[in-house]
This record gives structure tokens, C-alpha cells and sequence, in this order.
């Protein structure tokens, strides 16, 4: 597998950021491959990468309440996640503030829910309802989305609300640095 230097550069920053936090063994290339042929999808480098080799969860964020093992829910859910369907598209390709835009400005038939399920795994939560999203199907694979009571909001700075790089890794980074989430709203 040929790795470019944009993707060893994350790598590299992924590994020293989880270096000194205690954290749950990666999973390991085999089991990945497994999770993923149970999934029906192939997770977006380097998030990846980073689960096969360097770390599958971790107690001490990000976000705050920790980073979940692959393919796991946080406990204040509220379901047993059987409506999660990661084949099927995350449906959003901009922010939806549903507690004060009826729908989408793309003006598609999306709702609520399919933003919940639909094209993600959830990597954890800061509590009140607000979750970390990767999307891994659909426009915006390998994006970082903040989903909550209010709405859907894209994590990167071509999005506007934050100055961080878009994607797992910058997500990270961002995070390793202690700014606050959306520092550019």
C-alpha cells in the first residue's frame, strides 16, 4: 500500500497525539477488514489506518466524553442503533439547522434521522445530545460532521465555522492544540 506524504504527515500526527493518552489497542488489519466487510463499507483514510494500527478508543477525548470504538454507540444513544445503515449516503453536504430551517437549502427530501443513520460512524459525544460523526458513504466521505438537537454542522475550515483542516486527522489536531471546536464562528 503506497502512502502519500500528506497522509504519512497525519499518520505521524495521529500517532504522537494518542502517544502519551492511555488508550484501547487498534484493532488490528484483519479484524478492520472484518468490521468493515460487516459494515459493507471501507473507512476513509487515515481514520483507517488509525484504528488498524494505532488506537480503537480512547476515555480521554476527543471529543469529551472519549473517542468510541469502532462500531460502538455512546451510551446516551437512545436506541440500539439497528436503524443505522452505513451503505446508504450521508445525506448532507452543508449545515441544516433544523430547530430553525424546515429542510436542507438543497431543497432534497432528507430527515432528521437519515442524518442520525444514514453514511457515518459515530466517534463519540460532548454530552447534551451533541455527536461526532465520520461520514463514510456519500458526498461528504471522510468529513467530520457535529450532529445535535439543532442541527448538522460540517467540522473544517472550507466550511467556515473553525479554522482546522477538514477530516479525521485535522479534527485531531485540532483538538490536540485545545482550541475551541468552531473557532472561526
Amino acid at each position: 500500500m503506497s502512502i502519500d506524504h500528506a497522509h504519512a504527515d497525519d499518520l505521524a500526527a495521529l500517532r504522537g497525539a494518542f502517544e502519551t493518552i492511555p488508550h484501547e489497542p487498534p484493532l488490528g488489519w484483519s479484524a478492520l477488514h472484518a468490521c468493515e466487510k460487516k459494515m459493507g463499507v471501507q473507512l476513509p483514510e487515515p481514520y483507517r489506518t488509525f484504528v488498524a494500527e494505532i488506537c480503537n478508543g480512547c476515555k480521554d477525548g476527543p471529543p469529551e466524553s472519549g473517542l468510541l470504538p469502532l462500531g460502538t454507540l455512546p451510551s446516551d444513544w437512545g436506541d440500539d442503533g439497528s436503524r443505522r445503515i452505513l451503505t446508504t449516503p450521508f445525506p448532507l453536504e452543508e449545515a441544516w439547522f433544523w430547530a430553525t430551517e424546515p429542510e436542507p437549502s438543497s431543497g432534497s427530501a432528507v430527515f432528521q434521522e437519515d442524518v442520525y443513520d444514514h453514511g457515518s460512524v459515530v466517534l463519540g459525544t460532548d454530552g447534551c445530545g451533541m455527536y461526532w460523526h465520520l461520514v463514510v458513504t456519500g458526498d461528504s466521505r471522510g468529513h467530520i460532521w457535529m450532529i445535535s438537537e439543532a442541527g448538522a454542522v460540517p467540522f473544517g475550515e472550507q466550511f467556515g465555522y473553525t479554522t482546522a483542516h477538514s477530516g479525521f486527522a485535522g479534527w485531531v489536531k485540532h483538538w490536540v492544540q485545545g482550541k475551541e471546536w468552531y473557532d472561526a464562528a
